[in-house]
Parts: C-alpha cells; structure tokens; sequence
C-alpha cells in the first residue's frame, strides 16, 4: 500500500481515495479532495492559498529544514525481509516522530514568544498614541476639593 502526497496541499492522498488528473504528457497529478483538484484547474499557485502546507513553509509558520524530514523520503530500492532489521526500523521510526514532535514543539514555542515581544510593542505604541484620551487621576480631584 503506498500512500501519496496530495500534488496542490501535500497531504496524504490514501488508496481509493482523492482524484486524478493525467495530463497529455502522462504526467500524473493527485489530489486528496475536490477542493484541490478545484485550487489546480483554476490554476492557483499552492504558495498563494493560505491553507496549504507549501503556503505555511514559505510563510515561515511551520518548521521547514529538519534532518528529521529525510526519514520520511520515499525509498524505492527493495531490502530483504529481516526480523531484526524490521525491528530495528521500527524503534528508529518511534524515535523519529519523538525527535520530530519535540522539535516542532519548540519552533511553535520559539513563534509564541516572538508574536509576545511584537505585540508587547504594539501595546505600548497603542497606550503612546491615546495618551490623551487616558484621563488622569489628579484631574478629578481639583472638581472634589471645590
């Protein structure tokens, strides 16, 4: 069973599932929904759609260069089936994806603290700015001492 990447959004198209679009050059295109396949006959560019995973990498919201990532390139050579090998395999792939969710954890934590400081400025330019609407404390009490 192989599972393909979705040619507009990237996510996993499964078998028997999505559409696909066989150009004249028998070049293969896949899509996982309607939507997709809708975003490519209209030729939308993948980068320019905000829900795309291509639009998050350019944007800089998701984390994009990870030696993490070359594990889960697609391997055509075939490897004689092994007991050992095969479990070793699959304790390297928990490790990975421990590896990969701790490190996507901190590029989410990294972006939070960021957005804080930006809007922690934004804050103060925004009190600066209507200083003049903030009443002051001492204005109401020269009203209360006549």
């Amino acid at each position: 069973m192989r599972i393909e990447r979705c040619y507009f959004c990237s996510s996993k198209v499964y078998p028997g599932h999505g559409i696909q679009f066989v150009r004249n050059d028998s070049k293969v295109f896949r899509f996982c929904r309607p939507r997709c396949h809708k975003g490519f006959k209209r030729k939308r560019n993948p980068r320019n759609v905000r829900w795309t995973k291509s639009f998050r990498k350019a944007a800089g919201k998701e984390l994009t260069v990870d030696p993490s990532f070359e594990f889960e390139k697609r391997r055509n050579v075939p490897v004689k089936y092994n007991r050992e090998l095969w479990q070793k395999t699959m304790d390297a792939m928990k490790r990975v994806t421990e590896i990969k969710t701790k490190r996507e954890g901190k590029f989410v934590m990294d972006r939070l603290l960021k957005s804080q400081d930006h809007q922690r400025v934004h804050d103060i330019v925004e009190v600066r700015k209507g200083m003049s609407l903030i009443r002051s404390p001492a204005a109401g009490l020269k009203e209360l001492l006549n």
